[in-house]
């Protein structure tokens, strides 16, 4: 059951499409598990079809040809046969818009040590904020660090705890500069989460600190 949820303002930056393209790949694939995010996102975009439809557009009429019609539907003669239906693929722990986004599940991911058992996967992203996989084995913890701009946090497989509650899968936690933490995954099975930010982490030890420009964090 998901219990942490995305905020209005990244439901409604998504639905306007202002958000970075890291932003967006994290909210797409929270909505694909949780209905309640989904259901809040068809609203705004309701509201924003409303608004576009009531706008007024000057254009220039466009007059059709005589044969537009039977160009259609000459085209649509044309068209090949459809493919026959492929069957679906076997569910993996990534959600659609992230397994088509890295082209695979975790078998296709390219992980990179980053100490203590900690791995992640640096995800191709525009310039303006970054994605990351994170895989956390059971029992252990990502360095204490606060933040210099906003972190957002998707479970994917297992679960972690810090100082502000415990995220299961489907669950998004929203770290803003007011927040430092030390995520824990639980005990007894490994954790893997999206993590998107727009500014580096701002850690409290010397090592982390040290090796921040080499892991990109």
């Amino acid at each position: 059951m998901i219990r942490h949820h995305l905020n209005d303002a990244l439901l409604m930056g998504y639905s306007a499409g202002q958000l970075p393209e890291a932003f967006n790949l994290i909210v797409a694939t929270h909505i694909s598990m949780c209905d309640e995010c989904r259901a809040r996102l068809e609203s705004f975009d309701a509201v924003g079809g409303a608004l576009l439809s009531g706008a007024t557009i000057d254009a220039p009429e466009q007059v059709m040809k005589n044969d537009s019609l039977a160009q259609v539907l000459a085209r649509i003669r044309q068209a090949p046969p459809e493919m026959p239906a492929r069957s679906k693929p076997k569910r993996g722990v990534f959600p659609a818009p992230l397994r088509d986004y890295v082209g695979g599940d975790l078998d296709a991911v390219r992980w990179r040590a980053v100490g203590g058992g900690v791995r992640q996967a640096i995800l191709p992203t525009a310039r303006d904020a970054s994605a990351r996989l994170l895989f956390i084995p059971g029992g252990v913890a990502v360095p204490d660090h606060g933040h210099r701009g906003t972190e957002l946090t998707l479970v994917l497989k297992g679960a972690f705890r810090d100082e502000v509650d415990r995220f299961g899968p489907g669950d998004i936690e929203i770290a803003t500069e007011e927040l430092e933490h030390t995520p824990i995954a639980e005990p007894g099975e490994d954790c893997i989460c999206l993590v998107v930010t727009d500014a580096p982490l701002r850690f409290s030890g010397l090592v982390p600190r040290l090796l921040q420009p080499f892991l990109k964090i």
